[in-house]
């Protein structure tokens, strides 16, 4: 569930620009003063709300589907939002695990100069399947 596509609804604002509003999350606006900076914004909040649900440990609504939109006067767009470059962007703490591994593994390790954590890094990367 990295990458998000919910649907969005782009309204042109009286004093210029747009904004936008999202039906399967109604706490959630945004405006931007022309169509690519409105579309920007959009994503910005929609990871947002994503990120603020996830943390609050409420449910992530499933998209809605597009043909049961009313679009009244607004232009339906979708928005794609990547959980893991977000993620990756704005959570990349380093965090210390203590882990254990045999005697002779850590020698033999140690030996070559092997750098645990970079080792470890890219182990639950591909486990993960997260490798890009």
């Amino acid at each position: 569930m990295n990458k998000l596509f919910y649907p969005a609804l782009f309204h042109r604002a009286e004093e210029g620009g747009f904004w936008v509003s999202f039906p399967d999350f109604p706490e959630c606006f945004t405006e931007g003063e022309d169509m690519t900076q409105a579309y920007e914004m959009a994503v910005e909040a929609l990871g947002l709300a994503l990120i603020n649900r996830k943390e609050d440990g409420q449910t992530i609504p499933q998209p809605a589907e597009i043909d049961k939109i009313s679009v009244d006067d607004g232009t339906l767009a979708i928005i794609e939002f990547d959980m893991l470059e977000y993620q990756k962007k704005h959570n990349s703490r380093a965090v210390k695990k203590t882990l254990s591994i045999p005697a002779w593994l850590n020698e033999e390790a140690t030996a070559l100069g092997v750098n645990f954590s970079q080792v470890l890094q890219e182990a639950l990367m591909s486990k993960l399947n997260l490798n890009r």
